[in-house]
């Protein structure tokens, strides 16, 4: 039985003010035991949340695959960890559009963070033309097989659906077409690491909000959530919590 893990991803939002949030989320957490939880913060936010937190997980956005060296505005991984990060995002849609990281840059990042031991969730997901016309499932499937790294050892690896298309629009997903992706997406997983694919969580990300949680959390193979705006106040995360904890 896989756990349920829900990831709250600030973007570029918050503030040292809007800890608070982080606080109450916490508590929160600590009253839905069987459910993972998590935020992952701007970078300026990663030390001060993970003082706040209460053993709540915090992470980052974005990681560098170099360990050091001359990249300006960069973070490595053994940086993120040092200031008591514990899971990164990498391959976010808004990272590979605004950024242009491709697959490749992707799987870096993600064998990067996973030798430090970070949790990794690597994003895919495909956009609104690629859906009409028929390719959602073999863009996910192609982006799996470019961005997963082909082995890693002693921290988690995640995988996140996030539909560019829902992605802050309010649109969301029927439960059947994330289902379907879901399931084609731990078919890939099954293929490619055995016995150890059917243990990865698949989260769903994509306008996920209190009043939708529950049935996205009751579809087969959803094993969390990725939740943007919603996870920026403990008002409307709470509940998706608790709604993964009743999944």
């Amino acid at each position: 039985m896989r756990r349920k893990l829900v990831v709250g991803n600030w973007k570029m939002n918050g503030s040292l003010a809007a800890l608070t949030e982080v606080s109450a989320i916490a508590e929160a957490a600590r009253r839905t035991p069987g459910v993972d939880a998590a935020i992952c913060t701007p970078a300026t936010l990663i030390a001060p949340a993970v003082a706040r937190s209460g053993g709540l997980p915090i992470g980052a956005q974005d990681v560098h695959h170099r360990e050091s060296g001359a990249h300006t505005g960069d973070i490595s991984a053994s940086m993120l960890k040092e200031v008591g990060a514990r899971l990164v995002i990498v391959g976010h849609s808004e990272r590979r559009a605004d950024h242009r990281e491709e697959d490749s840059i992707v799987r870096a990042k993600a064998e990067a963070a996973l030798a430090q031991g970070l949790q990794t969730i690597v994003c895919i997901g495909e956009s609104a033309e690629e859906r009409e016309a028929g390719r959602a499932a073999s863009i996910c499937t192609a982006q799996l097989a470019g961005s997963l790294p082909d082995d890693w050892r002693d921290a988690e690896l995640v995988v996140a659906y996030e539909p560019i298309w829902a992605i802050g629009t309010g649109k969301v997903a029927t439960c059947e077409d994330i289902g379907e992706i879901h399931a084609e997406i731990r078919r890939h997983l099954v293929g490619a690491y055995g016995e150890r694919g059917g243990r990865i969580r698949i989260l769903y990300g994509g306008s996920v909000k209190p009043d939708n949680a529950a049935a996205i959390f009751d579809t087969p193979d959803v094993d969390g959530a990725l939740v943007g705006g919603c996870s920026l106040t403990a008002d409307q995360f709470v509940p998706i919590i608790e709604a993964a904890g009743r999944g």
